[in-house]
């Protein structure tokens, strides 16, 4: 430290020194023809200034997108596009084998391959239908309520390698839209894949597909248009769904109540105990639904940056207190923590960070995943007797109910340091409010319009041998 002292003392004075210098007047010009013993030289004309050119003035900013286009290929960002394919590979991780396992050890053994499969063809389903016409009705602009015809098909999804062009979307300008189409399917295929949950054990498969089939192009595709389409008109209110309370477990929640009405309770539903088949694969799901989770959150950041990286962090934050929470409450109550408790109250964390992740700062994510997991236990205990409701596996009690609560929170706890954007409760409300009532009547609707056609229950035998055989002539192994 002495050294550093002295350095600058030397530096200080040296600088003094200068200065003063440079103030010493010059002293009187010496007259002409007088040597003084120093060489005579000719006086010089100073050259010609030379015009310095000024600076050519920046490129103007090229206009933000307001719909989907080509773009040079080389304003794609690298590290971005490959974060979003990763990304959609874990979503899809969520579904195939995350949801397929959660709920396949839940449900009685002789309907576990009838779960896995209804979660498997919803997959390929949803994927057809998102490629033929759910992603240009949810994310091409159009009106406020739905998007436009433009990219049926995936028409216009391209990359053209000779003129150094690529495809991308207003709401992701900076990876391809074709990374872009793909993320969003995963959210497509896993929403309706939730619903299954609360028909598990008595819905005839055909009838499945038909009712999903519609949901995802009547309900899904227009709510996410709504949204996060940003000329949809809850966007342009202000609700704030970073990735899903809404569009994902708020909208699958209430259909999947819808679902538990229309077909009714399983039989011997209250009178006798129905035994998950194995909570080894239970365990095994939800640890799949936290892992991808990442890419559920912090991918909706739709950039590799800070961002996302705080997405990450509170999702990881509120799942764990979700999970303490639960067995918290259910110790309480019951007298003993259970690994069933454990996995539903991580999801619950999840699911109520979902629409908050890119708005708040983690000490929020402790509040809001507790808050979900004691609400949730509550959801898939008290307030599920109250609705009288045989939601099989709770698809309301904890998405439902899970997302209401984080969108809620997410207008109240909402950081605009972070985001940008200010909360607003109220806001919110609305939000949660228009998704209930049309994701419910529209459900109802579309089951109601099944029921009449084709029928939406298996007979009693079917439903007493099970739905493996009655529905797929295969069973589990021994």
């Amino acid at each position: 430290m002495h050294i550093v002292g002295r350095l600058a003392a030397g530096m200080l004075v040296l600088g003094l020194s200068w200065n003063l210098l440079a103030q010493v007047p010059p002293g009187p010009a010496a007259p002409a023809g007088a040597t003084d013993g120093a060489v005579l030289v000719e006086p010089v004309s100073p050259a010609p200034a030379v015009p310095v050119a000024s600076p050519a003035p920046p490129p103007p900013a090229e206009p933000a997108l307001t719909r989907p286009g080509l773009v040079a290929a080389d304003k794609i960002n690298g590290a971005d596009t490959a974060w979003m394919m990763t990304s959609t590979a874990l979503v899809l991780l969520m579904t195939l084998p995350g949801i397929a396992l959660f709920y396949g050890g839940l449900v009685r053994r002789k309907s576990v391959i009838n779960t896995m499969a209804s979660v498997t063809a919803i997959a390929a389903l949803i994927s057809i239908l998102w490629f033929a016409l759910g992603y240009s009705l949810a994310f091409m602009p159009g009106s406020e309520w739905l998007g436009g015809l433009g990219r049926i098909g995936f028409a216009g999804l391209d990359y053209l390698k000779d003129a150094g062009k690529v495809a991308v979307s207003h709401v992701a300008p900076n990876v391809p839209e074709s990374v872009y189409a793909m993320f969003q399917l995963t959210f497509a295929i896993i929403t309706p894949a939730l619903i299954v949950g609360a028909f598990v054990e008595r819905m005839r498969f055909s009838a499945m597909l038909w009712f999903i089939g519609l949901w995802s192009v009547l309900v899904y595709a227009p709510v996410a248009h709504w949204v996060w389409e940003p000329g949809g008109w809850l966007a342009q209110m202000g609700v704030l769904d970073f990735a899903g309370g809404s569009v994902v477990h708020i909208n699958a929640g209430v259909s999947g109540l819808m679902c538990a009405y229309f077909l009714g309770p399983r039989r011997n539903y209250g009178k006798e105990a129905f035994e998950p088949f194995n909570l080894g694969l239970t365990m095994a799901g939800a640890g799949l639904l936290w892992v991808g989770w990442f890419g559920f959150n912090a991918g909706s950041a739709v950039a590799s940056d800070g961002r996302a990286g705080l997405a990450m962090a509170v999702t990881h934050i509120a799942a764990a207190a979700g999970a303490l929470a639960w067995m918290a409450g259910e110790w309480l109550v019951r007298r003993r923590p259970s690994l069933l408790g454990l996995c539903s109250g991580l999801v619950a964390g999840l699911v109520a960070i979902t629409p908050a992740a890119g708005f708040v700062t983690p000490r929020s994510a402790v509040v809001i995943g507790a808050v979900a997991g004691l609400a949730c236990y509550w959801g898939a205990t008290g307030l599920k007797r109250v609705l009288s409701a045989d939601d099989s596996l709770d698809v309301f009690g904890v998405h439902g109910i899970g997302g209401i609560v984080g969108s809620l929170m997410t207008g109240l706890l909402a950081s605009k340091v972070i985001s940008g954007v200010e909360g607003s409760v109220m806001v919110q409300l609305v939000g949660v409010v228009a998704v209930l009532a049309y994701s419910a009547v529209v459900s109802a609707v579309l089951l109601l319009l099944i029921k009449s056609t084709q029928g939406l229950r298996v007979d009693e035998q079917a439903e007493t041998v099970g739905l493996d055989i009655a529905q797929h002539r295969e069973h589990m192994g021994s």
